[in-house]
């Protein structure tokens, strides 16, 4: 089974947030940079896990720049089997997408897996536009994927319970959590990702549907105020007097 695991850098959760040009554009100094974790613990470990069950080969791409390679060894140790950077910056999501399907196109693809979202926009969206320029069935934010033959048996976490879904190969899964657990590249992984096939391929000629015409920080966190857990007055007293309903 061939799989094609999209991948993208976040920065890592301790680095420090700050805009420059008129708070127009991130501030990538000092920032250190991590595998977006939703397309590393989930997608690219559960397409591992298939491939080990049924055989086959994953294929991680990005939309990135040459610094980003070292995020993309990173995937390599884990066990991925070759690496695709799209040479461009990924200024949006349609554009982004574009790419990744463009190159799937022409890969013939069983499979095209994605994370979630990434942690740094948390917008959710190139799984599904991946599957529309492709016309290939999407099922978002699944837990539990499955191959059966030509098709796959997905979960979903709905309001209120579980959805079973089913549907045939090829298509475009988002992953959530549950789907797989974390690895750790091991020292023979890291050795192994300076050697694993990387191609660089030109970007496909799209314009952009989106303009960002500025960040903010959100608004400090409030004062917490900690009460005994014996002292049940002073809670009741409070929760009628001072807690605020957002």
């Amino acid at each position: 089974m061939k799989i094609l695991v999209c991948i993208s850098k976040s920065p890592d959760t301790t680095s420090k947030i700050a805009f420059t040009e008129g708070n127009t554009k991130f501030d990538e100094n000092g920032v250190q940079y991590i595998v977006n974790p939703y397309d590393e613990w989930y997608a690219l470990v559960r397409a591992l896990e298939i491939k080990e069950t049924l055989g086959g080969n994953v294929t991680i791409i990005t939309v990135g720049s040459a610094t980003d390679e070292a995020v993309i060894r990173k995937a390599l140790a884990i066990g991925a089997d070759d690496a695709v950077r799209i040479d461009a910056d990924p200024t949006d999501a349609y554009f982004t997408a574009v790419q990744i399907a463009d190159y799937a196109r022409s890969n013939s693809f069983d499979l095209v897996l994605t994370g979630k979202e990434t942690i740094n926009y948390n917008g959710s969206q190139i799984g599904g536009m991946i599957a529309e320029a492709l016309d290939l069935p999407f099922v978002s934010l699944a837990t539990k994927l499955d191959v059966n033959g030509t098709s796959l048996t997905l979960e979903r976490e709905i309001v209120g319970g579980l959805q079973v879904v089913e549907v045939v190969l090829p298509a475009v899964v988002s992953c959530a959590k549950g789907m797989a657990e974390q690895r750790i590249p091991n020292m023979r992984g890291i050795m192994a990702a300076r050697t694993k096939p990387l191609q660089v391929v030109t970007p496909t000629a799209v314009d952009n549907m989106t303009t960002y015409v500025g960040y903010t920080m959100p608004n400090a966190k409030s004062a917490c105020k900690m009460i005994d857990p014996t002292n049940l007055d002073q809670l009741v007293e409070f929760l009628h007097n001072e807690a605020k309903v957002i």
